[in-house]
């Protein structure tokens, strides 16, 4: 059992070592943690690299007390390779120059002064790694030909291996640059797409906000007139109680609570994380306008409707404008006093749905609050793209107006109705 466990701890182990590795590499060098400390020790493990060639290498003689110094010295800068990559190289040159001129052994400093080259190019500027380069060719050149004047092979090896850390340096430094980049636009896309789900939220909860008051308005205002008509029933005439009345305006009520309870079902479906993604049902439409029509009369106004629609309506406008009728409809059988006479009129005109309910009603009753139900209908018209006008008229009472372009180009189908 137990290799078992541990066979399966080091396979999962591997992925994140090797991820590990990854961020090292992509991670630029300038920004990465405990620097200072790694390249110390990056410094030590070269010291002893180039003391190891130095002591078993037969290239160039063994190094006295003075080459033993300019070569420690050489390695010493390496550990603030990433804070001052300029100065570090220019640190290491300097003892390195004096050390092959005086013939020690040329290959031990070598890892050393390509790792500086080599952080050189992966910080700066193309141009700037291009400059350095020229200058540390030439330098290692004329050094050479000042020691080594028979050395073709020798210089041709040299320019070789500088070029090829130049390279190398400035190839990690777009990959790093092409990682970074990749990481900002899936960042910036993340972001967006955390911003488009909080704006789909807001707009659902808006929604739902504005189903919730025109369900519960309409039906609590049907609820109360009707009320008020079996109250008055059985108030007025105890001894020749109408018990067709009153049975006629508790089914009434009855029948508004069902209708009531079916639409916040359906309204509030859309709130359950376990139901499906797209539970809101068929959006209300131009054909419940009737029915709308007839629980006004019921609750004592005189509706006339008037529906001129010849074919059918986009669902979102339809629904619009389903809500529109209903709310202007709840708002006059609440203010506009007792039995008032309300026009309802939806025509198409211009490939625009233009509806209009008026009444004749004395309207809200001035100085008070209003509610939310004209900004409710007005954000209602726009999320179709359409306009609403409310207000009092000049020959009395209240009328509503909108405009809900048909056209697809205008029509959010779906969008802040249902």
């Amino acid at each position: 059992m137990y290799p078992v466990h541990t066979k399966t701890a080091q396979a999962a182990e591997r992925p994140r070592t090797g991820e590990r590795i990854m961020a090292a590499i992509n991670r630029d060098p300038l920004t990465a943690p405990h620097a200072v400390r790694n390249d110390a020790i990056l410094a030590v493990c070269t010291a002893a690299l180039a003391t190891a060639v130095a002591l078993l290498a037969g290239h160039g003689s063994r190094p006295d007390a003075l080459g033993w110094a300019l070569l420690l010295a050489a390695h010493v800068p390496l550990a603030w390779r990433r804070r001052r990559p300029l100065l570090v190289l220019l640190l290491v040159l300097a003892p390195v120059v004096p050390y092959h001129a005086l013939d020690n052994n040329h290959g031990a400093p070598v890892a050393g002064s390509m790792i500086a080259l080599y952080t050189v190019a992966a910080t700066s500027t193309p141009r700037r790694t291009l400059t350095i380069g020229v200058l540390v060719i030439g330098t290692t050149l004329t050094v050479n030909a000042l020691t080594n004047p028979d050395g073709f092979v020798e210089l041709l090896r040299i320019t070789g291996w500088v070029v090829a850390v130049l390279f190398l340096g400035v190839d990690v430094r777009f990959y790093r640059q092409y990682v970074t980049a990749i990481v900002e636009r899936a960042e910036r896309a993340e972001r967006t797409r955390e911003e488009e789900a909080r704006r789909r939220v807001a707009e659902e909860r808006l929604r739902v906000a504005r189903d919730l008051h025109d369900l519960l308005a309409h039906s609590i205002t049907l609820i109360g007139v009707q009320t008020s008509v079996a109250a008055h029933v059985l108030t007025a005439d105890p001894d020749r109680l109408d018990r067709e009345t009153v049975a006629k305006a508790l089914d009434d009520i009855a029948e508004t609570c069902r209708t009531a309870r079916g639409e916040l079902r359906t309204t509030l479906e859309v709130l359950r994380d376990n139901g499906p993604s797209d539970t809101r049902g068929p959006l209300a439409g131009l054909d419940g306008v009737p029915d709308l029509v007839e629980a006004a009369r019921l609750a004592g106004a005189r509706v006339e409707p008037a529906v001129r629609v010849a074919g059918p309506v986009p669902p979102a406008v339809g629904a619009a404008a389903y809500r529109l009728v209903q709310e202007a409809l709840t708002n006059a059988v609440r203010h506009a006093g007792p039995e008032p006479a309300v026009r309802v009129d939806l025509r198409e005109e211009d490939g625009a749905l233009r509806l209009s309910v008026t009444d004749d009603g004395t309207g809200p009753t001035p100085g008070t609050t209003p509610g939310f139900g004209l900004v409710g209908m007005r954000e209602r018209a726009r999320s179709v793209g359409g306009t609403l006008d409310a207000g009092p008229r000049a020959g009395g009472g209240f009328q509503v107006t909108a405009t809900l372009p048909l056209t697809p180009a205008t029509t959010r189908e779906g969008t802040g109705t249902g």
